[in-house]
């Protein structure tokens, strides 16, 4: 009695080689990512530092960061590996 069931199970969210992510992760794209309404594209091999995962994102889009020089974006967790 009194007790808070949780049903809903926390989406677990991995990088590109299965590594599970968690928030305030460092991450490095492995991949140039174009970058939507923008000539900028995120080079292969930035590190971005303190990730916030974004779970059940529904565009795919489950990591919200910054990216020195370009700002607040989203990437998808299939196109980072834990740094």
């Amino acid at each position: 009695e009194g007790e808070a069931l949780v049903t809903e199970e926390q989406e677990v969210i991995k990088d590109a080689n299965g590594n599970v992510l968690a928030d305030g992760d460092s991450v490095t794209v492995i991949k140039d990512l174009k970058i939507k309404g923008s000539s900028s594209v995120v080079k292969v091999g930035t590190k971005v530092k303190s990730i916030r995962l974004v779970p059940d994102a529904s565009d795919g889009h489950n990591i919200d960061c910054k990216i020195d020089g370009i700002g607040q974006m989203k990437l998808k967790s299939e196109f980072v590996i834990k740094a």
